[in-house]
C-alpha cells in the first residue's frame, strides 16, 4: 500500500525540492519587511514540539489509514474513472508553494464545470463568492460527497504534514487567489503551516462565510498554544462524525 501511495504522490508532481516560493522576490521582500504574527510559535522549544507532535500523529495515521484510503481509492477508481488522487497547488508558511493531496472527490473536468455553472446560475455565483464553496456542487461526484463528508478524501494530507508542508492543526490551506483575498490578514497565514484541521473544521466548516473563516484563522495564529492544537484535535472527532457543514 505504501508503495501505492509513495508512486501516486510522485506522480502527483510533489516535490519539495521543486517547490516554488509565493510571488515574486519583490513579494517576498515585502512579507519579509512586515514579519510574523506574535504568538507562542516564535518559541523554538514550542515550534519542535509541534513539529515532534504532527510526525507523530502523521505516521501513526498513515499506518493505521492505509486499509480505509486504500479501499477509498478503489472505489474512486471503479465508480468515478480517471485520477485516483487530486493534487491542487497551495500556499504555505514563508509563501511556498505545496501539492495539497486529496482522493479526488470532483469530476475530471471539475473547473469547466465550474466556470459553466457560475455563469448560468446567479444565486450559485453569490455563493461561491461568498464562502468559496457551493451546497450542491455540480462538480462533486456521487461518492465524492460521501468521501467530504467523512473527510476520507483528505486524509492523504497527512503525506503533506510528513513532508512539513502542512501541521496537523492550523488555518485552512488557501490557494493564491484566496490567500488575496486575507488583504491585512496575510501575514498571519503565512506565518505558519496550513493545518490538516483547525478552527474552520470545527465551527462549521463549508457552512461558515470566507471572512469569516480568515478571522478564525487569524486569531488562532495570534493566540496558538500547544493546548490549543490538542483542543482542536479533540473537537474535530465530533464534528468530522457529526458530518456539520460538509459538502
Amino acid at each position: 500500500m505504501g508503495g501505492v501511495l509513495n508512486s501516486t504522490v510522485l506522480s502527483a508532481g510533489v516535490n519539495r525540492k521543486s517547490a516554488k516560493p509565493w510571488g515574486t522576490r519583490t513579494t517576498k521582500a515585502r512579507y519579509a519587511a512586515l514579519g510574523h504574527a506574535d504568538s507562542g510559535r516564535s518559541n523554538p522549544l514550542s515550534r519542535g514540539a509541534k513539529r515532534m507532535l504532527d510526525v507523530a500523529i502523521a505516521a501513526s495515521g498513515l499506518v493505521a489509514c492505509a486499509p480505509l484510503v486504500a479501499g477509498a481509492a478503489i472505489a474512486t477508481k471503479v465508480l468515478d474513472p480517471g485520477p485516483v488522487f487530486f493534487a491542487h497547488e497551495r500556499v504555505g508558511r514563508d509563501g511556498r508553494r505545496f501539492r495539497c493531496l486529496k482522493l479526488r472527490s470532483m469530476s475530471v473536468n471539475g473547473e469547466g464545470i465550474l466556470a459553466e455553472h457560475l455563469a448560468n446560475d446567479q444565486e450559485a455565483a453569490a455563493e461561491w463568492a461568498e464562502t468559496q464553496k457551493l451546497r450542491d456542487d455540480p462538480r462533486v461526484s456521487r461518492w465524492g460527497r460521501f468521501l467530504r463528508k467523512t473527510s476520507i478524501d483528505e486524509l492523504p494530507q497527512l503525506f503533506n504534514v510528513l513532508r512539513g508542508d502542512m501541521s496537523i492543526v492550523g488555518p485552512r490551506p488557501v490557494t493564491e487567489a484566496e490567500l488575496d483575498r486575507y488583504r491585512n490578514q496575510r501575514r498571519a497565514y503565512l506565518s505558519v503551516r496550513p493545518g490538516l484541521t483547525g478552527p474552520w473544521q470545527v465551527s462549521g466548516r463549508s457552512s461558515i462565510g470566507f471572512q469569516r473563516r480568515v478571522a478564525l484563522d487569524t486569531h488562532y495564529v495570534k493566540t496558538w498554544s500547544l493546548m490549543k492544537d490538542i483542543r482542536l484535535m479533540a473537537q474535530t472527532i465530533p464534528a468530522v462524525l457529526g458530518s456539520r457543514g460538509s459538502y
